[in-house]
């Protein structure tokens, strides 16, 4: 996969998440959309069409469980991994019943969400 083509779509209302990751996604290399809202969810993504979704629980206005089933239930979208990330201390249930590849529990580290980004986008190859 050719690095300077990496996308990655981050849903989440806390701007001060999306700063930070989408910092920290540029430096390595991805180009960073961000959503404050999953209102038309499918037509977002597939204007994009991301290699990665970091999905927050607690998005406007449906919630993230919704969204990613939205997405998942979307044949030319379903394969994007999604990975859901709450402070929720049920995340792994949460992303389980949204259908999420896996999940990223809020606060994390930066080294974390490498790994988690790095781990799903192995598993897509």
């Amino acid at each position: 996969m050719n690095d300077l083509n990496k996308k990655i779509v981050i849903f989440d209302d806390d701007e001060d998440i999306l700063s930070i990751c989408s910092y920290i996604l540029e430096e390595q290399g991805w180009k960073v959309f961000s959503f404050t809202d999953c209102n038309n969810i499918a037509e977002k993504v597939s204007s994009i069409l991301p290699d990665v979704i970091l999905m927050d629980n607690w998005i406007p206005d449906d919630g993230g469980i919704i969204a990613t089933q939205i997405l998942k239930k979307t044949e030319s979208l379903k394969d994007i991994p999604v990975i859901y990330f709450s402070a929720n201390s049920d995340i792994e249930l949460l992303a389980n019943h949204a259908g999420a590849e896996t999940y990223l529990a809020k606060p994390f580290d930066l080294e974390e969400l490498e790994r988690v980004i790095n781990t799903v986008l192995v598993k897509n190859e």
